[in-house]
Order: structure tokens, then sequence, then C-alpha cells
């Protein structure tokens, strides 16, 4: 239960920022965007999780409106469209990690005690 309490926290604060308001699978989009290595397609991000490419292809219409992801043509390969990364996607990233960080901190017995006694 405590894992899904902070979870719950940080949905909390990401609702409340001034950062977008992203579904759980643009943000799994662009969290493997910046994470994996690039270049990303919509082809490979659909096949690593496991989604259609029509899913992938609204999630980055909207994560380009944003201005966190910017797709372009593949040099290499008319048929594959690569997503790159921008400053703003970097910068909304950063902030939900710090975010997190600022929600994290330490547990103490009687505090997790209390908490769980509060969840029944």
């Amino acid at each position: 239960m405590r894992a899904l309490r902070h979870w719950r926290e940080v949905l909390t604060a990401g609702m409340r920022g001034e950062g977008a308001d992203l579904t759980v699978r643009q943000m799994a989009i662009l969290l493997t965007i910046y994470m994996d290595n690039p270049p990303a397609t919509v082809r490979g991000l659909a096949s690593h999780l496991g989604l259609a490419k029509p899913a992938v292809t609204r999630a980055l219409d909207r994560l380009e409106r944003l201005g966190f992801a910017r797709r372009g043509p593949d040099p290499s390969d008319g048929r594959n469209v690569l997503i790159h990364r921008t400053v703003a996607g970097a910068m909304h990233l950063y902030q939900f990690a710090e975010t997190i960080g600022g929600l994290e901190r330490p547990a103490t017995a009687s505090g997790e005690r209390a908490a769980a006694s509060a969840d029944g």
C-alpha cells in the first residue's frame, strides 16, 4: 500500500502543478523517448510498449502539440518516422522528477503505522 500511496501523491501533485496533464500512455511514451537510446520510431514504440501504431500516433499528436517531442522523416528510410526529443519535453520530465523527489521523505516506523491504520 505504501507504493500506491506514493503514486497517488505523485499523480495528485502532477495535477496541481503547472505542467501538462498527460495520460499514462502519453507519459509512458514520453519516458521511453527520453530514457531509451535514440532514435525512437512509431513502429519501435508500438512494439516496445505493446500498443497499436495508431495509439502511439495519437499520443504523439498530443506530445507534439505540447512541444515535448517532434516527428520527422528518417533520412535513411522514408517509411520510418523518427521521434526527436525537445528541450520542452526534457524540462517537463525534469520538473516531474523534481516533484517525485520532493514527495519522497524518509518514513518513520510510527508514521507508517499511523498511515497503515488510517488505510484501514
